[in-house]
């Protein structure tokens, strides 16, 4: 089984860091890691996102997903598989981002609302369908699309996400989801993000296996 398969089969949760500052990259990672967390995002909207992406993947990428969120353009998908990341996501469908993708051998989550935007993104070799912003997709719709999309598809929902509202949105259908600020923002100190961090990682635990 590759990283990327052994990662979503163990644990689908993907740690958003937007804000993430380079000299705190390897304390939050590490952190994130020793939680559970197998797939580490870092929105290129973030203060010097490479070297925050090159240092993670450095240190974690034989075992842990490392890659880039807010990813809108060709050159940006290059500029990321080039320090390391393995994973690239963005807030919307954009082919020519997803063909980058695949061609350097990166996974590709795209940002999905509707059914049009998904079956081509998943003809396109999407990894993930990213449901963004999830306050727009409320749980009933993702087991609408769920009822139509193939049954190896994996899902995230993305955006509000908190272990308290992961439940509905897993029983709907969402493989997986992805944490935002209820996860990690700057000013949160290591110990608050490893609270958190294992707030999440045992409601998903309990949620399969309930």
């Amino acid at each position: 089984m590759n990283l990327w398969k052994n990662a979503i089969a163990d644990n689908p949760l993907i740690a958003i860091l937007r804000g993430l500052e380079p000299a705190n990259a390897l304390d939050v990672a590490d952190t994130l890691v020793a939680a559970g967390f197998r797939i580490i995002e870092v929105p290129l909207n973030s203060p010097d996102p490479l070297e925050s992406i090159e240092a993670i993947a450095r240190k974690h990428g034989e075992n842990t997903v490392i890659g880039a969120g807010t990813v809108l353009n060709e050159q940006q998908v290059s500029d990321v598989v080039s320090a390391g990341g393995q994973i690239i996501v963005s807030p919307n469908m954009n082919p020519a981002v997803g063909k980058r993708a695949i061609e350097l051998g990166a996974h590709w989550c795209p940002g999905v609302l509707t059914p049009t935007e998904a079956f081509s993104a998943l003809e396109i070799g999407a990894s993930v369908l990213k449901f963004f912003p999830a306050e727009l997709v409320p749980p009933k719709a993702i087991a609408a699309m769920r009822a139509v999309l193939p049954k190896e598809t994996v899902v995230a929902a993305v955006g509000g996400i908190t272990p308290d509202t992961m439940g509905e949105y897993h029983r709907a259908g969402s493989n997986g989801f992805g944490l935002g600020s209820a996860l990690f923002k700057p000013s949160y100190g290591l110990e608050e993000l490893a609270q958190r961090a294992r707030d999440f990682v045992e409601a998903y635990s309990d949620l399969r296996c309930g």
